[in-house]
């Protein structure tokens, strides 16, 4: 079951957000944090899926700050459109909105509950960990997450990457792994956004196998 709800953050913006409900209780809250193509068809797959695993499972459209209901394709003009907003991207901005909707999922289920972030998403996951209340913190090819290496995660976190991705130089990984050893980190052969089946870069086993350590770990940590 899934619904659109309003959730406000503290510094008063409202924003939309994308629910997907289980069928039966849920296991844990978990904040699924969207690329630079807005919450679009497969940001809500992916909320669909978790909730299908138990999950309560919410999508914060990041983007509400800039261009409401923005929904991106990965090709062409919109691919353009999405790499118009990364010079604007306030990632300070992203977290209270990430934060919002982490408070939203822990008062819906009275449990604890995770983040999940692709591609820019997956560096506000990694922020989730070192700056917010966040159980636990799954990111899929944060670009950013070396600039922001010294904060000390609170809660475990997993990170995905590809080996042949061209947008997230190895060094910047390395410097996570330096300054964070307890991180666990798995690397695949596959590119950028490796994850989404509406990518010409989609790994269908790198996926598999992402998800399926992504799940045991949040399951060990949120259930």
């Amino acid at each position: 079951m899934s619904e659109h709800v309003k959730l406000k953050a503290d510094d008063g913006h409202e924003l939309d957000a994308y629910v997907a409900r289980p069928l039966s209780e849920p296991i844990a809250g978990l904040v699924v944090v969207q690329e630079i193509f807005g919450v679009n068809a497969h940001i809500r797959s992916v909320a669909d899926g978790y909730a299908k695993d138990g999950f309560l499972a919410m999508a914060p459209a990041l983007f509400d700050r800039y261009e409401r209901g923005v929904e991106l394709g990965y090709e062409g003009e919109d691919a353009l459109k999405a790499r118009s907003f990364a010079p604007r991207l306030d990632v300070n901005a992203a977290v209270r909105d990430a934060a919002a909707a982490l408070d939203y999922v822990r008062r819906e289920t009275g449990k604890k509950c995770g983040v999940i972030g692709y591609c820019f998403g997956g560096t506000v996951a990694w922020l989730a960990a070192t700056r917010l209340k966040a159980d636990a913190a799954v990111g899929y090819y944060g670009g950013r997450i070396g600039m922001y290496a010294a904060e000390e995660p609170k809660a475990p976190v997993m990170l995905h990457f590809g080996k042949k991705d061209k947008h997230i130089p190895t060094e910047e990984v390395d410097k996570v792994a330096a300054a964070r050893p307890e991180v666990e980190i798995y690397w695949y052969d596959a590119g950028h956004g490796f994850n989404c089946n509406a990518r010409s870069s989609y790994d269908a086993e790198s996926a598999r196998v992402a998800r399926e350590r992504s799940l045991a770990f949040l399951k060990k940590h949120l259930s």
